[in-house]
């Protein structure tokens, strides 16, 4: 493990597999770095560089990831619990990722791509999630207070429970999405698509939605 941390901090650039673990690498400039299947487990990467970095497969559980620069791949990761706050993923490829409890508060998600990711439990109050792919995403007792979904694509979504007082989802598409028990007080939904959406139990209170 030494001998990994070594080899990052002095610039390495290749270095799948690497054994990171409760490693201290904040503000590391670490742009373009092959971490792929890396173990980061309670590592701290906060105020990282790590634009294309490839981070496919790694296990980031319970890393600091505040203020961090994830434009990265980020494909099938586990990132269950690990705190992203006002992190800056925009475009990121998160397909299939976990980030089950995750801290996400202020992040910069806009065009980021999670199809097929777990958000369960996750905090994404007031993060930015314009245009966001979420097709298939399980969101089930998220809070996503004041996040700003505009124009995201969440068919098929799993929302139950979920927290989205005062979310902006104008333009977004929730296409056979389940919201049972879901809280929309306030929402935003002008030109949201409703089609085949689960609204049964769900607050509306304050909105101005329009069922098919």
């Amino acid at each position: 493990m030494d001998k990994d941390i070594t080899a990052l901090r002095s610039g390495a650039k290749h270095l799948p597999g690497a054994n990171l673990e409760d490693a201290e690498l904040a503000g590391l400039a670490l742009e373009g770095v092959n971490l792929a299947g890396a173990t980061l487990v309670g590592a701290n990467l906060s105020g990282c560089k790590l634009e294309r970095a490839r981070l496919e497969g790694a296990n980031l559980l319970g890393t600091q990831l505040t203020g961090t620069d994830l434009r990265a791949n980020l494909l099938g990761a586990n990132l269950m619990q690990a705190d992203l706050t006002s992190a800056d993923l925009r475009g990121t490829n998160l397909r299939g990722a976990n980030l089950m409890g995750a801290k996400l508060s202020q992040a910069s998600c806009a065009g980021a791509f999670f199809s097929g990711a777990n958000l369960m439990s996750s905090n994404l109050q007031g993060a930015d999630l314009r245009g966001a792919d979420l097709r298939g995403v399980n969101l089930c007792g998220a809070n996503l207070h004041g996040a700003n979904l505009s124009q995201a694509d969440l068919q098929g979504a799993s929302l139950q429970q979920a927290n989205l007082e005062e979310a902006d989802l104008r333009g977004a598409n929730l296409t056979g999405a389940n919201l049972t028990g879901t809280n929309l007080l306030c929402a935003e939904l002008e030109g949201t698509h409703l089609t085949g959406v689960n609204l049964t139990g769900a607050c509306l209170i304050g909105t101005n939605v329009v069922l098919p």
